[in-house]
């Protein structure tokens, strides 16, 4: 919802059953459920909080979750999120599941943290779909539901409508994406800045990345980062980064592997792609001027690269997140 907008704001709803997890709890409560006075006065999301039961206890017996709405309250979701909890092999409720069930039907968003998938899948709603879950529950999700084409090997899976992550702070991934999404990469950034947490980790990145052992020296990657963000409209390439790190470029693919899971040039690219998404949210009109702002270099490379990135051409992003754009309601 844009500021000053009309609209009500798109509802989101947590499912919270026995035994659910706090942590991603958590992070969907600091995504969508907290007001953004930077942003403007109205809130991102209309966010609520369910349960089956009055009170519900949550993981190994820390506490007990009560005050809730009702599970009612999920047949009013624009975006439900299921419960995710530990016990994998332990069925979900029956009415739990019938909900989502609905809310799939009547077209509703469906999003599963981490063990999550397990609460998708039980209801039927994955088969045929690609989903992810936490990499050390692969081999019983294949097992379990092998209708569902499950890819153990990144953070998050976005199918459309139904969207999943990998382990816990993966959590925080997707519902950064879901913001980009929704709101665009302006919104979605300030809201990272918030949470103090990685602006923009692709989905495909792996879930976990073996490390080497560190040398004495400082190997952070964030001044390196800092001084590249302020350069992007510059043909700056890896062997500059390089030079800059005062390494070589195959140190310096094995540091962006062992700390941002990703490789230097795809980083510089994302990170480019994320620039211009913002000039255009700023409403700069004219493609070759974004392109050659945020290094992108041509229109058309522009074109290629928010086609495959975000499933939206320039001038469709521009009518969604540009000056006087609708965000989603």
């Amino acid at each position: 919802m844009t500021q000053g907008s009309s609209q009500s704001p798109h509802r989101v709803v947590v499912i919270v059953d026995e035994n659910s997890n706090p942590f991603e709890l958590g992070c969907a409560t600091e995504v969508f459920g907290l007001r953004r006075p930077e942003l403007g006065p109205d809130r991102l999301y209309d966010f609520r909080l369910c349960a089956p039961e009055p009170g519900t206890l949550m993981r190994d017996g820390f506490f007990t979750l009560s005050g809730v709405a009702p599970l009612a309250a999920a047949e009013e979701a624009d975006t439900l999120i299921v419960p995710n909890r530990p016990d994998t092999e332990v069925p979900r409720r029956p009415a739990v599941l019938a909900a989502v069930r609905r809310a799939h039907a009547r077209g509703a968003r469906l999003i599963g943290f981490c063990s999550g998938a397990f609460t998708l899948a039980e209801a039927g709603v994955l088969d045929g779909r690609r989903a992810t879950a936490h990499w050390q529950w692969a081999d019983e999700f294949r097992a379990r539901f092998p209708a569902v084409h499950l890819e153990s090997d990144v953070l998050f899976v976005d199918d459309g409508d139904v969207l999943t992550s990998a382990g816990s702070a993966a959590a925080l991934d997707l519902g950064l994406h879901v913001v980009r999404r929704d709101h665009g990469a302006e919104v979605a950034n300030s809201v990272s800045r918030r949470l103090v947490f990685a602006a923009h980790r692709d989905g495909g990145q792996r879930q976990f990345v073996e490390r080497p052992v560190p040398e004495p020296r400082d190997e952070s990657l964030g001044p390196l980062v800092a001084w590249a963000q302020e350069r992007l409209d510059t043909p700056l390439k890896v062997a500059d980064l390089a030079v800059r790190a005062a390494v070589s470029q195959a140190t310096l693919h094995r540091r962006f592997r062992a700390q941002l899971g990703t490789t230097p040039l795809a980083w510089l690219t994302a990170e480019r792609l994320a620039l211009a998404c913002r000039l255009i949210e700023r409403g700069e009109p004219r493609l070759e001027v974004v392109a050659r702002r945020s290094g992108l270099g041509t229109a058309a490379n522009l074109r290629a690269l928010m086609r495959r990135e975000t499933g939206l051409t320039p001038s469709a992003y521009r009518a969604r997140f540009g000056p006087g754009g609708g965000r989603a309601g």
